[in-house]
């Protein structure tokens, strides 16, 4: 069986139990994460440390959170007032726990019908073309130019996609869409200020998942975190949204591929 477990954010304690309920074998079933692994939990070094012995049994996006880490480590950024990570940066194996994480993707593709990204698909992008995209970042942060990325990483401009855009405007939007996208205004452009259920959202900004994407085939589906605010609710079987907050005290989901079931623990 394949699972796919929403925003972890170092809460590991909440991920094993989860994994217990669902009674995962590593060696027949395969563990997948929408990203944002680490940062406000009690436990992101020891989060980091299970899922990487699980070798070819595990497998992960990036979030926000995620990259943060990165950036961290390469002096880039700053540890954020309420993430729980000085253990982990003062870990011997930091160094080796990055390197592993920065190995990851922003998108990837679970099987034909499953794209899996931390905040979703952006509505002009196809699959084939969202790995693509994913794959531009990803050649960045495993290379040398890590830093120059990382560095240029940081910002909400350019907020609409055009494909001729180009360096580090290109990278970031992509960056952005993949790991931070929430709503989008009405010439789909990534609006970052709002974190709320949609239902209390000004009314010119609208759920990327409620976007027109004519490059959806009608099997398709994309399953992500990142929006707590949702609690897994999207009003569409298409989209999957596994991120219910486990880390601010409500639930920690996963969802099976094989049978589309959602398995949860309470917090």
């Amino acid at each position: 069986m394949n699972y796919v477990v929403g925003d972890i954010q170092g809460c590991l304690h909440g991920l094993q139990k989860l994994l217990k309920k669902v009674k995962f074998d590593p060696k027949h079933d395969k563990l997948w994460a929408v990203g944002d692994l680490v940062a406000r939990g009690p436990s992101s070094l020891e989060t980091l440390r299970y899922l990487k012995s699980m070798g070819s049994s595990f497998e992960t996006v990036l979030g926000n959170h995620d990259l943060h880490l990165i950036a961290i480590y390469h002096q880039v950024g700053r540890v954020k007032t309420n993430d729980l990570l000085d253990d982990l940066i003062s870990a011997h194996d930091f160094e080796d726990l990055i390197k592993w994480l920065s190995s990851k993707p922003l998108a990837i593709r679970i099987d034909k019908q499953h794209l899996l990204s931390h905040a979703g698909l952006y509505p002009a992008w196809s699959f084939k073309q969202a790995i693509r995209h994913s794959n531009e970042v990803s050649d960045y942060l495993k290379s040398k130019k890590a830093i120059k990325f990382l560095k240029s990483m940081y910002g909400n401009e350019p907020s609409t996609w055009d494909d001729k855009i180009e360096g580090m405007e290109r990278l970031r939007f992509i960056t952005n869409a993949f790991t931070r996208m929430r709503f989008l205004n009405d010439k789909q452009g990534l609006d970052f200020k709002q974190k709320c259920h949609p239902s209390n959202a000004p009314l010119l900004l609208t759920p990327w998942f409620k976007m027109k994407n004519t490059q959806l085939k009608k099997h398709h589906k994309v399953v992500f975190g990142h929006w707590a605010s949702l609690s897994g609710d999207t009003h569409s079987s298409r989209f999957i949204a596994l991120d219910t907050g486990y880390v601010w005290g409500k639930s920690m989901s996963m969802y099976c591929i094989e049978n589309q079931k959602i398995f949860s623990i309470s917090a």
